[in-house]
């Protein structure tokens, strides 16, 4: 069902396009998912780093936490033959990633996961960290995720961090820390960095991871095009593209570890 009201834009992006884009990989085929479901945060190089980093054995079972679509979860799942367990705020996404992937998936907030403290063998969170609101939030988010890895487990994060620039039009929504301010947060949380990396320094995608992740965009907004939904979706993404062009914003990759 297309909406025509204008929705919250972190509900419009994570929850109502993610079932759309969903609705569309379905409909392309089965090569489709990945590439569609890695919209954003979710690119092979960056996604690569982190599973060499997490060094995790097959079978190994690892928290996706503000898991989206589960496209990421799929690739490591794929590439490395771990077990991943998906967590989502977005009912709409959980249900889509679901759908896509029919990995396990739980509606569960970031900074109050409904896990037992010690149960997984690793996790990662892509793209989630600047998505909640205040500096206590974060940290609780980077609190529970040392919680619910077993001890000495490692956690993979790609994060988006605000440079020396200003931000001048921000994504609605979203709180990005600075450099000094995510080591302190990390730092506060019980962690240690083990590496860190600039996300976009990182090679291109394949041009036929290109060539699907175009024909889902193409088709999605052939579809959904002139809905207010996909409009405030595509700002969004625009205004972070803007940004990590002029230097006001960095994505970086960490693996870290319980100190």
């Amino acid at each position: 069902m297309v909406s025509g009201h204008v929705e919250d834009p972190m509900t419009a992006e994570f929850g109502t396009v993610a079932e759309w884009t969903a609705e569309v990989a379905r409909r392309l085929g089965p090569r489709y998912a990945v590439p569609a479901a890695c919209r954003g945060s979710g690119q092979p190089a960056a996604l690569d780093w982190l599973l060499a980093g997490l060094d995790l054995a097959p079978g190994a079972l690892l928290a996706d936490v503000g898991a989206g679509l589960g496209g990421p979860a799929a690739y490591g799942a794929a590439r490395a033959g771990i077990r991943p367990l998906l967590l989502e705020p977005e009912h709409a996404a959980c249900r889509a990633a679901a759908g896509l992937f029919g990995l396990p998936v739980i509606q569960a907030d970031a900074t109050r996961l409904p896990l037992a403290s010690g149960r997984l063998d690793g996790a990662w969170s892509l793209g989630v960290l600047c998505t909640l609101p205040t500096r206590e939030a974060q940290l609780a988010m980077l609190r529970e995720l040392r919680r619910v890895v077993r001890p000495g487990a490692p956690i993979g994060l790609l994060v988006y961090v605000a440079g020396r620039l200003p931000l001048g039009d921000p994504p609605e929504g979203n709180r990005f820390p600075a450099g000094e301010d995510l080591d302190a947060l990390v730092h506060r949380a019980g962690l240690r960095v083990l590496h860190a990396a600039d996300a976009h320094g990182m090679s291109a995608p394949s041009a036929s991871w290109r060539q699907r992740a175009e024909a889902v965009e193409h088709e999605l907004h052939r579809r959904f095009g002139q809905t207010p939904a996909l409009r405030t979706a595509d700002e969004q993404s625009e205004r972070i593209g803007r940004l990590l062009e002029s230097g006001a914003l960095a994505g970086r990759v960490l693996l870290l570890r319980g100190g």
